[in-house]
């Protein structure tokens, strides 16, 4: 069993234990049985408390009453498993029903090693099979992936990066992949491949971004190349969507690539990854040979470029930590991450999400949050009413409270649409002030001709995309009406795909 047992978990044993060795347990007199009642009493009410709690006007208010109802919960039980005749399974499935519905629980209840102890009731909510979950990473799963590998100098000078001035990359790539866990450990899982060599591949190719990409035409959290990408099922999906992007997706691909290269040389981690990062024939030409040899094999290892060199021990450094955060003094970030849906009552884009939803419970706030788990949604593009979005049990409350109406909504709304063009106004051309002389003139002067009118500019016909910017941008740029836009470009809604260097006509425009 886990190290890490899920408060549940233990206030049930606790409790339990309690009340079975209790003397006379099953003895109940009418005392008994009036002390029980009040304890369903005080029971019931705190559910009421928690619930009315939660139809507070702000997340604060909220957040203060349901754990004071979940506190006094947590007391009524400690008190049923002393009492004669009270009844422990309804209290306690009550107490769980509320402590999964919480969605601040996963900020409130933490170990003392900092870990989050609900990371189990998480998995089993998103129906992930327990051996994928957090928990097993330090069982035989774990130590297998330790085995596997060497602990050298070249893994120790990873740790030291990754524990000095790449800490920040490390905690940001954590926080990110705790959000796509759920989508992304199960591949690994069922390939038979430790969880933590996924989270040393992803911290080293794109610190959990899923919209990453690189100058080569990688891109993803796991950074596929197209080709190879397409080998093993990604690319475009038929709507312009290239599921490289998608977590699962790109995971599973992972899972299927590493496996072929374990397969193919004689199950070494190093060489795997470093076919992964500095390709496969390389990696295969390598191993064959040199009969087989080890990575770290002073031959082996000089046929690699300089990238494939440090790709591969600071990737197996972030497992590394992954599996020992204690050790190294790591406390990880805590994260809410429990799976949820939210639909959206009103139009909305994931900029306009991030505002309204505010940052409560997170230092950075949800928009990477919210990038990673919808990769199909550009940041600025407007997500039609009903959509339903992927999220977690924390931000479907917040956007209960701040983002189906109301003023943060609005001012979200009118923080988005805000364009710096707006802000200026068109008087006409400025003249210079004349200077004044100290010395009178000999004579009069002629007075300045007038400045001619600059010439207006001619309006481009055509602007050349940049790298990193979409049409909802380029729209906002030059004043065009997207929809207009979008048509004399033959650009189908709502992804609008284009690509760096490609000519768009500005037609509607007035900028």
């Amino acid at each position: 069993m886990s190290h890490r047992v899920s408060v549940f978990a233990a206030a049930f044993a606790i409790a339990s234990i309690a009340a079975l060795s209790a003397p006379g347990a099953h003895a109940q007199s009418k005392r008994d049985l009036a002390a029980a009642s009040v304890l369903q009493q005080r029971m019931d009410a705190a559910e009421k408390r928690y619930r009315d709690g939660m139809l507070a006007d702000d997340e604060e208010a909220a957040s203060a009453a349901s754990s004071a109802a979940l506190a006094e919960m947590k007391t009524v039980i400690e008190a049923c498993a002393k009492q004669k005749g009270c009844s422990m399974p309804g209290m306690l499935a009550t107490y769980e029903r509320l402590l999964k519905a919480s969605p601040q629980a996963g900020e409130e209840l933490f170990d003392e090693d900092g870990q989050d102890p609900i990371d189990e009731a998480d998995f089993t909510a998103a129906d992930v099979p327990d051996e994928a979950n957090a928990a097993s990473l330090l069982s035989e799963d774990g130590q297998r992936f330790v085995r596997m590998v060497q602990f050298n100098p070249a893994v120790q000078a990873g740790i030291r990066r990754w524990l000095t001035d790449m800490r920040p990359s490390l905690m940001d790539s954590y926080e990110n992949y705790r959000y796509m866990q759920h989508l992304m450990s199960p591949p690994f899982k069922r390939h038979g491949l430790p969880e933590a060599l996924l989270f040393g591949i992803m911290a080293k190719e794109s610190n959990g971004k899923v919209h990453a990409g690189s100058r080569a035409g990688a891109v993803g959290p796991l950074q596929f190349m197209p080709a190879t990408g397409r080998r093993f099922g990604l690319g475009n999906d038929g709507t312009g969507f290239d599921t490289r992007y998608d977590p699962a997706a790109s995971a599973d691909a992972a899972a299927q690539y590493l496996s072929e290269r374990m397969a193919q040389l004689n199950n070494s981690i190093e060489l795997s990854l470093a076919g992964y990062n500095g390709g496969e024939g390389r990696a295969a030409r390598v191993f064959q040979g040199s009969g087989g040899r080890s990575f770290w094999d002073y031959d082996v290892y000089n046929q690699f470029p300089a990238e494939t060199k440090d790709y591969v021990p600071m990737v197996i450094a972030a497992a590394w930590l992954f599996l020992h955060p204690k050790e190294y003094g790591i406390r990880w970030p805590r994260v809410s991450a429990r799976p949820a849906m939210v639909t959206l009552t009103q139009p909305a884009s994931i900029y306009e999400l991030t505002i309204c939803l505010g940052n409560y419970g997170s230092r950075d706030g949800y928009m990477r949050a919210l990038r990673n788990l919808n990769p199909r949604w550009d940041v600025d593009s407007t997500i039609p009413a009903g959509t339903a979005l992927n999220a977690t049990t924390r931000i479907a409350w917040l956007y209960r409270f701040n983002c189906g109406n109301g003023k943060r909504a609005q001012l979200a709304k009118q923080l988005v649409q805000s364009n710096v063009q707006s802000a200026l106004v068109r008087i006409g051309p400025m003249t210079s002030a004349p200077v004044a002389s100290a010395d009178p003139p000999a004579q009069e002067a002629a007075p300045p001709p007038r400045p001619a009118k600059p010439a207006k500019p001619a309006k481009p016909k055509t602007y050349k995309v940049q790298r990193g910017e979409n049409l909802t941008g380029i729209a906002r740029k030059f004043d065009c009406d997207l929809s207009d836009f979008a048509k004399a470009n033959k650009l189908k809604p709502p992804k609008y795909a284009i690509r760096p260097g490609q000519a768009l006509k500005l037609a509607g425009c007035k900028g």
